[in-house]
């Protein structure tokens, strides 16, 4: 018997960037065999078992000859079980059952059930978002997975329950043309709900300004205090008053979520800010991404265009809070594996919350602290010098006293969301043409020459403190964005000596209570 060949497309993935695999099946007179070439992983690899049980529970057995089925280009690692749907038509192509035509331009994505069943991956969304880049115009994906895949424009997303039904559609006689398209997905947005409302929190003006200017700024924020004054909720916040995402931003927060297995239901962009909030146990790993087997985002990347809040910040271990300091000056993490080298967005806002001590009750004078000196000292040097040196806004979050439970509320988020697009809208204005979004991502060498370098009579102050060892050259020029931001708040075209005075004494609290 003369061999025959079947192909398909198929996505391999190596962090959000995907590349097109031509899967390609070779059947031939010789032994019965299914081998997979191409560097697949073990799941791939397993991929022979379960697209033979599916062919024959479909009424489609494979032939007992030697099949073989290769993964192009061979050189990259291929990763799951996103391959399954498209190793069977390959096969079932090369075997004469379907049309090899029909399915050599059309990308397929999904795992077989040994009934025939397709079923849902992770990762459909930057696949197809690699595939609709490549120039595929059509991808069949699982029904689980229908609602991600249709948030990409420019091709069409088909969706089949089970492997008869794909057989169907691509039989050598009587196939179903065109290829039937999957209707929208409908239903609300599932992106993470709004945190409350500012309005919430009572008292604490100075905090609720530095909340209201890390907004504006896209500034880190760190805030120390006592239990129970209200800093996780003013960091829930946080999020309510930031500027919803952009398309472009709103996929790629979806990407990742796709990848790490959080189900998306809604064919339409939410473009809420994400919110993320580990626990201070989590392991280097979950907090910057990695794992033994395929690479998956952490949390840092998973808080991509939005906030990432690190309540109890002292008790995280110091190498994990370490691995923060990279990915806060280039928006990106890079983990390097054997075989391949992932890089993953992180471009986030950073929110410490911190007590004073490990008991909490060194306030004030502190009489009610049972916090040893060694205890405190060790406490406190969790947040680095150089990690702290990076945050922006720090500032001190103390008691509320009764005096505050007034019928008065304070503004509520949706006030000051309208300062805060304002503010963002003349940020643009001003750095629009260089690229840089916020004050935040202007490099501080452009803030200190000319045009944009500000009179000494208004920076007097920094610069007292930067000759003093008070501040760093990174701490001055933060400062510097800082005071550019209050000016924006504050509706002024140029920051002013007060606005300078308020961004070096948000910077200037530091750590230790008042």
């Amino acid at each position: 018997m003369s061999a025959k060949l079947g192909r398909t497309l198929c996505v391999s993935l190596s962090g959000l960037e995907g590349r097109i695999v031509d899967v390609e099946a070779h059947i031939s007179a010789q032994l019965p065999h299914f081998s997979i070439t191409g560097l697949p992983d073990k799941a791939c690899g397993q991929a022979p078992d379960r697209v033979r049980s599916a062919a024959a529970t479909s009424g489609f057995p494979l032939p007992p000859q030697r099949i073989t089925v290769n993964l192009s280009p061979a050189s990259i690692p291929k990763q799951g079980t996103g391959f399954d749907v498209a190793i069977a038509l390959a096969v079932l192509g090369a075997a004469g059952v379907v049309d090899p035509r029909r399915i050599s331009h059309v990308v397929h994505l999904g795992e077989l059930g040994l009934d025939g069943s397709v079923r849902g991956v992770r990762g459909i969304l930057p696949a197809v978002l690699a595939a609709a880049r490549s120039g595929v115009r059509h991808v069949v994906v699982p029904p689980d997975n229908l609602a991600e895949a249709q948030l990409v424009d420019g091709l069409t997303v088909h969706s089949a329950p089970d492997l008869a039904t794909l057989v169907h559609w691509y039989a050598v006689r009587g196939g179903v043309d065109p290829l039937p398209v999957a209707p929208p997905v409908r239903g609300g947005s599932d992106g993470p709900p709004r945190h409350g409302d500012l309005a919430d929190v009572i008292g604490q003006p100075e905090a609720r300004l530095a909340v209201e200017l890390a907004a504006t700024g896209e500034h880190h924020l760190l805030m120390n205090g006592p239990p129970g004054v209200g800093k996780t909720m003013l960091a829930e916040r946080l999020v309510t008053i930031l500027p919803p995402l952009s398309r472009e931003q709103a996929l790629q927060t979806h990407a990742i979520r796709s990848l790490t297995g959080d189900e998306i239901r809604a064919s339409e962009l939410d473009l809420t800010p994400p919110f993320v909030a580990p626990h201070h146990s989590a392991s280097m790993a979950s907090i910057t991404g990695g794992g033994s087997g395929v690479v998956l985002p952490g949390a840092i990347s998973r808080a991509h265009c939005g906030v990432l809040f690190l309540d109890e910040a002292g008790e995280f271990k110091t190498s994990v809070l370490q691995q923060l300091r990279q990915p806060l000056e280039s928006g990106e993490v890079t983990i390097a594996r054997a075989r391949q080298l992932v890089s993953l967005p992180a471009r986030f806002q950073l929110v410490l919350a911190t007590n004073p001590c490990p008991c909490g009750r060194a306030w004030g004078k502190g009489v009610d602290c049972s916090c040893s000196a060694v205890e405190l000292r060790s406490y406190q040097a969790k947040l680095s010098g150089p990690l702290i040196d990076r945050v922006d806004i720090q500032v001190v979050v103390p008691p509320v006293s009764r005096a505050a439970f007034g019928e008065d509320h304070g503004e509520s988020s949706a006030t000051v969301l309208e300062r805060v697009l304002a503010a963002r809208g003349a940020q643009r204005q001003r750095w629009g043409q260089h690229g840089w979004p916020t004050n935040a991502r202007v490099p501080g060498h452009v803030l200190r020459r000319r045009p944009w370098r500000l009179p000494g009579a208004v920076t007097a102050s920094v610069d007292r403190a930067l000759d003093l060892g008070q501040l760093t050259l990174r701490g001055y020029d933060r400062t510097l964005r800082l005071a550019w931001s209050s000016a924006d708040l504050f509706g002024r075209s140029v920051p002013t000596s007060e606005d300078v005075g308020l961004a070096y004494t948000m910077r200037s609290q530091g750590r230790a209570a008042a």
